[in-house]
């Protein structure tokens, strides 16, 4: 392929040194607060609810439902 330069490009910064990537945590954490400062009512009202519905969670994926290993026997 005569004619044809090669093709030098320079890579692309990683996304976070973009202007995208220095602006887009500054929205998110101004977003948090006023979510945060708006709602504190709602979401501690609904803490204790949240936390009863976590539980059976807990034992499901914390624990590994109670399963027996091979060492344990019954």
């Amino acid at each position: 392929m005569r004619g044809h330069a090669p093709n030098h490009s320079t890579p692309s910064p990683p996304w976070r040194k973009t202007r995208t990537g220095l602006v887009f945590p500054g929205f998110l954490a101004i977003a948090a607060f006023f979510l945060i400062t708006e709602h504190r009512a709602h979401v501690l009202g609904a803490l204790p609810l949240i936390l009863l519905l976590l539980c059976p969670l807990l034992h499901l994926f914390g624990h590994g439902g109670h399963r027996r290993g091979p060492e344990e026997k019954p």
